[in-house]
């Protein structure tokens, strides 16, 4: 690794920043620290250290801004981890709940040209499993505000267009549900705690059956009307 190359550690600060920021708009100390599972202290000596390294602007009490140098290391380690999650899914059947976890081992290491060449063997896809988009070669990336489940109210026809991956248990439960992007459900029913009735078009002459979804787990899945 040379002096000019980003360490591991800075790739994820930047990439966290960047995720805060699309959620939240506005990155506190706090906030990453929280993310990170790391102390404030800890997250103040990086900034002050990606400050000098012109890869942020931190504003003491509006919290921080990635350069646009920052902003592209992020989306160079996020388009690294999206396109490899999509590989390990899509070419080696690793389960979805896993590949986020093997994703975050890989992408600091992964060259220039194995992305080449896996964005070439996907044809290039738009989104990973997940539904989160892949950042394009030269740094683009369309970001959408998607409407939650749990927001969803009875008679709505919906399909899944993007899942959390902030946790394996719980993208496990959704991948059991079959609510990962692409299904296409109908709410039946909600209860005043937020927890859903949804139903499945059926494939057969069959009726379709009803799924119980959690708030905590609707509010994990982000969805477009279908």
């Amino acid at each position: 690794m040379t002096d000019r190359t980003p360490t591991t550690a800075i790739q994820d600060y930047l990439k966290i920043i960047y995720k805060l920021r699309e959620v939240a708009g506005t990155v506190t100390t706090n906030a990453i620290a929280d993310r990170m599972g790391v102390s404030a202290a800890s997250v103040t000596k990086m900034i002050k250290r990606l400050a000098q390294l012109d890869l942020l602007e931190h504003t003491p009490y509006f919290g921080v801004r990635l350069t646009p140098a920052g902003e592209r290391l992020a989306l160079e380690v996020i388009r690294h981890h999206r396109l490899l999650e999509s590989y390990l899914v899509k070419r080696l059947a690793v389960p979805i709940e896993d590949a986020h976890a093997e994703a975050e081992l890989l992408e600091h290491v992964l060259s220039e040209s194995l992305e080449d060449r896996i964005a070439e063997v996907l044809a290039d896809p738009e989104s990973d499993p997940h539904g989160d988009p892949i950042p394009t070669k030269d740094g683009r990336v369309e970001e959408r505000r998607l409407p939650r489940l749990a927001d969803a109210a009875p008679g709505d026809h919906l399909r899944v267009e993007r899942v959390s991956d902030a946790d394996a248990p719980t993208l496990r439960q959704i991948a059991q549900l079959h609510l990962l992007p692409g299904a296409a459900v109908k709410v039946h029913a909600k209860s005043d705690a937020g927890d859903l009735v949804i139903r499945r078009p059926s494939r057969t002459s069959r009726p379709s059956a009803e799924v119980h979804v959690a708030a905590t787990l609707a509010s994990r899945i982000f969805v477009i009307p279908a």
